[in-house]
């Protein structure tokens, strides 16, 4: 019995030594982690884990045993104590490769004045490692393959460096991804065809990434955010997005992307929780939207089709969209009037129809007018005009530059007169149509603009 006590007592002992030696060699590593990034300071420090450090995260096992799960590098304001970098000379040691419970790692603005690839090596981080932050550090060459062996990984962050090739296939494996940002880089190639079921944000924006836009994103069921800006896809936007029930924001302005806006994006009502629909400066000639193509967003707050090209009446569904603070139309060939359903938009802070075709009366009343005051921009349209029977409107900044209906209304009546009675009962341009010519394409063109302006006034008076 006396043997069986002093067994356990040296069995005992031994696992006090082993836990020892390990609790040494992680400090060890711990340390060298930190000096790597100009932290030399934590070499002086017995047990960094119990000083409880601003950035440097410990957790106990079952044993009592503190170890580090959490690194936090760079400081992301004045508020924020995580350690500081030696910009010029930080460096990401492979030290922490032997930091085996280690989850997460966070440097921001770290190697900028030392330029180095995202290291290889990170792709044998444990099985715990879930959250991969390389913020702004200025790293440059390509996202290593490699990380595609993180497969528990959660947030991958790459933000804001010079990354450059194409999106390793590899990242496909990581099957639990929630945050995949990659923005602000300079990424080219085909992005795979991502069907990751749990991925809340996806932002590849802001880089060359070309191709079309891939389908299978819509399997992305759980996404909330979703923004390919600024990048150059082409061809049609998929009508699997439409699938994308939890959307908060879609993003896909500023790319190479053709007509038509899928109605499955709109009027099919599967979109409910879609608050931005950003679209704009993609060039879709000849694209017209049909009238009741957003019927189904609800909820929307921000619509951007500016610069697209569209074509046609504007679309009488965004006058139903209650929540809307932000529609911006501008830059089109839109042709027609301005809804009247647009002066139910009584949340809008800002509405822009400037640089398009519209024609007839501003149908908002003076207090929309005055409330959304230089953020409500009309101008560039020929045919619009407002009505100067309405009190109050001295001084709108929007209507300068802007005619008012009555003087538009006697002008048309006297031009249109004069030409009657010089051709007979023809309009002059029809009269000078023998004659084909510069000339006559202009008058051909002003008679359209002038007809529409006549109707479109009639028909507001009804």
């Amino acid at each position: 019995m006396v043997a069986s006590a002093l067994s356990a007592t040296a069995a005992a002992a031994v696992v006090v030594a082993v836990v020892a030696v390990l609790v040494a060699v992680c400090r060890g590593e711990f340390t060298e982690v930190m000096a790597a990034t100009g932290n030399g300071w934590a070499s002086g420090i017995a047990d960094v884990c119990r000083g409880r450090w601003h950035g440097i995260e410990c957790v106990p096992d079952r044993g009592e045993v503190y170890h580090v799960v959490s690194l936090s590098f760079g400081a992301l304001s004045d508020d924020t104590a995580f350690p500081a970098c030696d910009a010029a000379r930080a460096t990401l040691s492979p030290a922490v490769l032997a930091l085996p419970h280690l989850r997460s790692l966070f440097f921001y603005r770290c190697f900028t004045a030392n330029p180095q690839p995202v290291p290889a090596f990170l792709g044998r981080l444990g099985p715990a490692f879930r959250s991969l932050v390389l913020r702004e550090n200025g790293h440059v060459g390509a996202i290593p393959p490699e990380l595609g062996n993180l497969t528990a990984l959660r947030v991958l962050d790459l933000h804001g460096n010079n990354l450059t090739s194409a999106i390793p296939a590899t990242v496909q494996s990581l099957a639990h991804l929630q945050l995949l940002d990659l923005s602000y880089n300079q990424l080219a190639g085909e992005v795979p065809p991502f069907k990751f079921q749990h991925l809340s944000i996806l932002d590849l924006s802001h880089n060359a990434l070309q191709g079309g836009v891939p389908a299978s994103l819509g399997q992305c069921r759980s996404l909330l955010k979703f923004d390919l800006s600024q990048n150059r896809f082409a061809g049609t936007i998929p009508d699997a997005l439409g699938d994308l029930s939890d959307l908060i924001l879609l993003d896909l302005s500023h790319n190479a992307l053709s007509g038509p806006i899928p109605a499955a994006l709109g009027k099919l009502g599967r979109l409910s929780s879609l608050r931005s629909l950003i679209l704009g400066d993609n060039r879709m000639q000849f694209t017209t939207v049909p009238g009741d193509i957003f019927a189904g967003l609800r909820a929307l707050t921000t619509l951007v089709l500016s610069g697209m090209g569209l074509e046609g009446s504007l679309p009488e569904s965004i006058g139903e969209l209650g929540h809307l603070r932000v529609l911006r139309l501008d830059n089109n060939e839109f042709t027609g009037v301005i809804p009247a359903s647009f002066r139910r938009l009584e949340r809008a802070s800002e509405l822009r129809v400037d640089g398009n075709r519209l024609v007839g009366p501003i149908p908002f009343g003076k207090e929309m007018m005055w409330r959304l005051g230089k953020k409500l921009r009309v101008g560039g349209n020929e045919g619009l005009c407002y009505d100067a029977k309405q009190q109050g409107l001295e001084g709108v900044v929007a209507l300068a530059g802007v005619a008012d209906c009555d003087s538009v209304r006697s002008r048309t009546t006297q031009h249109l007169g004069g030409r009657l009675r010089n051709t007979g009962g023809l309009p002059a341009a029809a009269a000078a149509a023998p004659s084909v010519g510069v000339g006559a394409g202009v008058c051909v063109g002003s008679w359209h603009v002038f007809v529409g302006v006549l109707v479109s006034l009639h028909l507001a008076r009804l």
